[in-house]
């Protein structure tokens, strides 16, 4: 007897839960998230603003499809960029200046579930909550903590806005790769860019005053 699309659906995400938590420090949907600031309308007007519609949740979840078994290309690929830019290496190296190869190991399994976080996950509470701890975790709030890390305390928040170029301008060779046509692909990548830049809005909260944000 085969299984029910219900029972498929109940499968997948047990799997998805286990393998969630088998990435150290991805707390996503957890207790140990603390509420966002940021309102739901807030997100709601940020949307508008960004013009992020219906349209681009789906060409999201299509390029979530494809990005899913391409993730450890994609950070490879902004790791490279990261390598070569001494500035920006240097937030991965321990107190002596040498690369922390436990610390880049740990966030980079972060950071390939992050890609598909942003194609696939509801843009909701939780979402919302996950946004801004990952905002903390870039600052000298929560720098470091997660992997009990000694690298330099803070990212600036210069840093974590100009790399999104990095991370727009990369993607749309891997979301081309499954044969899609040119203009699906060019609705995926625009989708990814709004997406992206409501990532970094919403993590950029985490850097400045209510008041200024």
């Amino acid at each position: 007897m085969k299984p029910t699309n219900q029972q498929r659906t109940a499968t997948n995400t047990a799997k998805s839960k286990k393998a969630d938590a088998e990435i150290a420090g991805y707390t996503y949907g957890t207790k140990e998230v603390p509420r966002s600031p940021v309102s739901l309308e807030e997100l709601e007007q940020l949307k508008q603003t960004a013009t992020f519609t219906d349209e681009d949740v789906r060409n999201l979840q299509l390029a979530g499809d494809i990005l899913e078994d391409q993730t450890e290309q994609v950070i490879d690929t902004w790791r490279g960029v990261i390598a070569k830019t001494p500035h920006l290496a240097r937030y991965f190296a321990d107190s002596n200046g040498e690369p922390d190869e436990k610390y880049k190991a740990r966030a980079k399994e972060r950071f390939k579930r992050w890609i598909l976080d942003v194609c696939r996950r509801p843009y909701d509470q939780a979402w919302l909550d996950y946004q801004h701890e990952i905002g903390l975790r870039h600052t000298n709030l929560k720098k470091n903590q997660t992997d009990n890390a000694s690298a330099p305390p803070q990212i600036p928040l210069r840093y974590v806005i100009a790399f999104t170029s990095v991370i727009n301008d990369t993607i749309k060779p891997f979301l081309a790769k499954k044969g899609r046509g040119e203009e699906e692909v060019e609705a995926m990548y625009r989708a990814w860019c709004k997406a992206v830049l409501l990532h970094v809005t919403l993590w950029s909260r985490a850097y400045v005053a209510e008041s200024d944000w």
